[in-house]
């Protein structure tokens, strides 16, 4: 833990040591010019632009603080996943008391004008504001919450053959076959197991995925390493130019949620990619799907019912999982909440948006190890990449009218193209383009959610026969 503080502290010193802003200065930034002048080369306007970005940032920042956040961070953590084992708030409560007063006090330094929320959002979708983004969610809220009814009032969808045995070593063995099949390349990367799963990129050429699996829920498992493949989809795909610079990442992390989702949503769950594995699934698991045909298959994974669990919940829910954290965290950075009350209000918010409460900490709570990192003002980029996967797909519809169609390449299991326009129009450029610059170059329009609504609406409606 020391080391990792350590570590912190001396990138600190070097993005804000005094050559750093030298050289910031001889090339004419200022807060009036984050670009630089108009000059210069526009290749490298994207790099000098995000080195200001973390120059400003970083120099608001004490080294204390920083250090401190690393240190703490890697105890709460440590923490999360004991507490989360025994089920018990109380074991984490202190630590993410620190790491919230930690995160409070990165906000105050940072400085914002509107909203305590809006410097923490910033650090994971840049440019973007708490205002905006409630915004967002306004514009699809009522259309949300009206589609949830129809589909009440609609046929039931059996799933209950998802809860049968389905042992470990044998999903592995199915999600490493889907991640070699979409594209993933293993020999630049791994498929391991751990609490929550995640994706670190320890190197352009070393991307690596974690999932967790449920032997009696199939869905937890390739779900989960689909999504993650997405992420690291992502940044296999960077182009390589930009490697050993700010630029080889992605260029917020809306955009990269946008990546897994669209794999693991509008891909991944979708009739046309169970064409073709699904005979390959019935082969690895016979005994638990031997009566259970492709259509019941598709509309089982895609039930859509109340959950406690945000990484299980369907494409309907999903976002109420995302509004309801948001909710908390502005309470908290606010001072509204304080985190000895965090599991009462968890309880109280989850039966207001989606009508159940976690019988402990362990689903409720302590599900997400998020707060634990002090990524307070991350959960948003989940629901703006929901969005953001709808209106690019369509896009890429249009230029691939052979992806979804019957006998396209969906059914055929080839991925090929689906990942070529996926990396010439988002991945290689990691963060060369701002996230709403992104969108609008790639569909010509702001980040609409009309497109994501449409998307549930024309799916959802046909699932439940409405």
């Amino acid at each position: 833990m020391s080391s990792i503080s350590l570590l912190e502290g001396l990138i600190h010193d070097r993005i804000t040591g005094q050559r750093a802003g030298e050289l910031l200065e001889g090339i004419g930034l200022s807060e009036d010019q984050p670009d630089g002048p108009d000059s210069i080369d526009p290749a490298r306007t994207a790099f000098v632009r995000e080195f200001y970005r973390r120059y400003r940032r970083s120099i608001k920042l004490p080294k204390k603080l920083v250090t401190e956040r690393a240190r703490q961070s890697a105890l709460a953590q440590r923490a999360w996943v004991v507490a989360r084992k025994a089920g018990r708030f109380s074991l984490f409560e202190p630590n993410l008391t620190t790491m919230l007063e930690l995160v409070v006090e990165t906000a105050e330094c940072l400085g914002y004008e509107e909203h305590i929320y809006d410097p923490l959002l910033d650090e994971f979708e840049p440019w973007m504001k708490t205002s905006e983004l409630e915004s967002v969610f306004v514009r699809f809220q009522e259309r949300l919450k009206t589609l949830l009814q129809r589909i009440t009032a609609g046929r039931p969808v059996e799933s209950s053959f998802l809860k049968r045995s389905y042992p470990v070593e044998k999903q592995r063995a199915f999600s490493n076959l889907v991640l070699k099949a979409i594209g993933y390349d293993l020999n630049r990367g791994r498929l391991d197991i751990s609490a929550h799963p995640f994706t670190t990129a320890l190197g352009c050429s070393d991307i690596r995925l974690t999932t967790r699996y449920n032997e009696k829920y199939f869905n937890t498992g390739i779900f989960g390493t689909i999504h993650e493949a997405g992420h690291g989809l992502y940044e296999l795909g960077i182009d390589t130019s930009l490697w050993g610079t700010l630029l080889a990442d992605g260029t917020s992390m809306g955009i990269h949620e946008s990546q897994s989702r669209m794999w693991e949503n509008l891909i991944g769950r979708s009739l046309p990619f169970w064409k073709h594995f699904y005979p390959q699934l019935k082969t690895q698991f016979p005994e638990a799907l031997s009566d259970i045909d492709l259509e019941q298959f598709y509309r089982g994974i895609n039930a859509v019912r109340p959950s406690l669990i945000r990484v299980e919940a369907d494409e309907v829910t999903y976002n109420l999982h995302i509004l309801l954290r948001f909710n908390l965290e502005k309470k908290m950075v606010s001072g509204d909440l304080a985190v000895v009350d965090l599991p009462d209000a968890w309880r109280e918010e989850s039966l207001a948006l989606l009508g159940v409460a976690a019988p402990d900490d362990a689903d409720g709570v302590l599900q997400d190890i998020h707060w634990s990192m002090g990524a307070i003002g991350y959960f948003p980029t989940y629901s703006l990449g929901n969005l953001y996967s709808a209106q690019f797909f369509k896009v890429m519809e249009k230029d691939l009218p052979h992806m979804t169609r019957t006998g396209g390449l969906l059914d055929r299991g080839e991925f090929t193209e689906i990942l070529s326009w996926l990396c010439q129009k988002i991945h290689r450029w990691g963060r060369t383009f701002p996230a709403g610059e992104l969108c609008q170059r790639i569909s010509g329009e702001p980040l609409n959610p009309d497109y994501f609504m449409d998307y549930l609406e024309q799916k959802f409606l046909d699932i439940y026969g409405i």
